[in-house]
């Protein structure tokens, strides 16, 4: 069999330049994902949080305006410290008997 007929038949080099074009957009996706840390904790923005959640930014600022979730305004910026949002969740957990 001479070489031009086995690349023309064996679909395994295109399968593995796929698979690593794949895992590069996957690892690209999950670094853009990433988010620093401050102090060792991360804090998430309104549109963050809301996409979270799957609520409105509205429901997020009736949440503040009530009280039921804490946050940082800094320079107009709306802030919410994970590690609340978390507990906060925690608390208002109900779970089914």
């Amino acid at each position: 069999m001479d070489k031009q007929s086995v690349f023309q038949t064996d679909e395994r080099p295109e399968s593995l330049l796929r698979t690593l074009e794949q895992m590069e957009q996957d690892l690209d996706r999950c670094i853009g994902a990433l988010r620093p840390t401050l102090g060792g904790e991360r804090y998430l923005t309104d549109r963050e949080l809301s996409e979270r959640l799957k609520i409105s930014r509205r429901t997020l600022q009736e949440y503040r305006s009530s009280g039921e979730i804490p946050y940082y305004c800094v320079c107009g910026k709306v802030l919410y410290r994970e590690s609340d949002i978390e507990r906060v969740l925690e608390e208002h957990y109900f779970a089914l008997p």
